[in-house]
């Protein structure tokens, strides 16, 4: 909605997002992991790296500062992740296919997305969907949705409210 404020992921989360900010939601505060708060990017960002960022943005803050005051602090009221694959209950894999210590595949990995699944009030999961993406246990839990199901997440004291 226009009063979020939302920390984006690259790819498709940061095209979800910019797309609701230049429709619906003009006033959406869009945070990427670099510390760039307020940002309004003209071109898509490439990375969290990416110059447009922080040449489009409110303000910049160390990467400590966004992890610790930002998200940790409770101030991001959704998140949009995606990943390599996905299972029914949510948790994401974006570090390797096939099993860790003799991967198929090695991924980039989780950056900021466990911290965003953990702590934004709500997270949204932006990705394409397959067999090969949507599984029934992901090779590697890279960012925590429900973890088996239930109350997994209040178990492990995790009081938002996770990934939708």
């Amino acid at each position: 909605t226009n009063d979020d404020v939302c920390f984006v992921g690259i790819g498709a989360p940061s095209l979800a997002c910019n797309l609701a900010r230049l429709t619906h939601a003009p006033g959406i505060t869009l945070i990427y992991e670099s510390g760039t708060i307020g940002t309004k990017p003209d071109v898509l960002p490439l990375s969290i790296g990416d110059p447009e960022l922080c040449e489009t943005a409110l303000c910049t803050v160390s990467v400590p500062e966004m992890f610790a005051s930002w998200l940790q602090g409770g101030r991001i009221t959704v998140g949009f992740l995606g990943g390599a694959q996905l299972d029914r209950f949510a948790n994401i894999n974006s570090s390797v296919i096939g099993s860790y210590a003799r991967p198929k595949v090695r991924l980039p990995g989780g950056g900021g997305a466990p911290e965003i699944a953990a702590h934004c009030r709500q997270t949204y999961v932006v990705m394409p969907q397959s067999r090969r993406s949507f599984v029934e246990t992901v090779d590697f839990v890279t960012s925590f949705g429900y973890g088996a199901g239930g109350d997994h997440r209040e178990r492990l004291g995790l009081r938002t409210r996770g990934p939708t």
